[in-house]
């Protein structure tokens, strides 16, 4: 009978401890925008159980217009977050201690779109326009581009006259302003939605401008890549989300059904998502989600050549690191 409940005893410790030690841990993740193909990786890594594969329990918060993803991760709201490199580098050295552990977007999908009759065939063309410019963080690559060109942006003789932007189209569709910022995968899609032809825009890439910054990387706080149980963590984390993103270019049309059964507010609709998830592919293909140094300094060299009102004041330290990457596969 002794040997019995012994036996039990042990059994019950066996469990208990096999419990503990296989529970997933936790993490939470902010995204910089609503719950869209512009995500996929992430949902579709979930849906997958590419997490559970790497025992995470991984949180997915959607953000909107009134969420900044670097104040929800200073307030303790999450462990990861989606950001632009602008807003994250900004972000840093107003005393946010911001991190980029991992860069799946490679390329970037930020654009000038705007309508053929207004005349416009060059950025030679932009003075004397009103351009619609996103802000919140977003207006950052405008403005160097500008200050590269020569071109003020204070609506003065030679210059443009900068219309703020809403998260939208209406300014282009009302002819409310000659360009409007758009991206690859959203906004220029629904102005073809709205009906206006493909035949009767151009476009302006800032990416063939060379004046690109780095889109959707994600950053952790400083403090926490001084624990090795979060690098830990996190370097799980970015292995299973790259495997979703993979999965997400191979399979654009499940990954496009996956966000959809993921979007609470039903206001994204099956045709935008799939298109959506094409072309945001173009902008993950070939990349690990090692950030690339080169185009860190590009983003930077931006950054600064923003004239008399740069985004950051000087070359940023220790605001990026491979130590999470490097540690995959090990």
């Amino acid at each position: 009978m002794k040997r019995q409940i012994t036996l039990a005893l042990s059994l019950a410790a066996s469990l208990a401890t096999a419990s503990v030690s296989y529970a997933a841990d936790e993490l939470t993740l902010q995204l910089k925008w609503v719950t869209q193909a512009q995500f996929a990786g992430y949902y579709v890594a979930k849906d997958k159980g590419f997490y559970d594969e790497v025992d995470l329990d991984v949180t997915i918060k959607a953000g909107g217009p009134d969420i900044a993803p670097p104040q929800v991760i200073a307030g303790g709201g999450a462990d990861i977050i989606v950001d632009w490199m602008p807003s994250a580098l900004a972000s840093r050295e107003k005393g946010v201690p911001l991190v980029n552990i991992a860069q799946p977007f490679k390329r970037s999908g930020m654009m000038l779109t705007c309508l053929k009759e207004s005349g416009i065939t060059s950025p030679d063309d932009f003075p004397g326009r009103t351009l619609g410019v996103w802000f919140f963080g977003n207006e950052y690559p405008f403005l160097s581009w500008m200050s590269q060109l020569g071109i003020p942006t204070d609506g003065s003789d030679g210059g443009v006259t900068v219309l703020k932007q809403g998260f939208n189209v209406d300014p282009l569709l009302q002819k409310q302003a000659d360009c409007i910022s758009t991206m690859t995968y959203n906004e220029y899609w629904q102005i073809i939605d709205a009906g206006i032809s493909e035949d009767e825009l151009i476009t302006f890439k800032y990416e063939n401008a060379g004046v690109a910054t780095l889109e959707d990387g994600l950053y952790v706080l400083e403090e926490d890549l001084n624990d090795p149980a979060m690098v830990d963590k996190f370097a799980r984390f970015v292995e299973a989300s790259m495997k979703g993103w993979k999965y997400a270019e191979e399979n654009p049309d499940e990954a496009a059904d996956i966000v959809l059964e993921n979007d609470d507010t039903g206001a994204q609709t099956e045709e935008h998502q799939r298109r959506m998830m094409r072309e945001v592919a173009k902008l993950t293909a070939g990349t690990d989600g090692r950030l690339d140094e080169d185009d860190y300094n590009r983003t930077v060299a931006t950054l600064l050549a923003g004239g008399s009102d740069p985004v950051i004041s000087a070359p940023p330290k220790n605001a990026w690191t491979h130590v999470v990457v490097d540690q995959i596969g090990e």
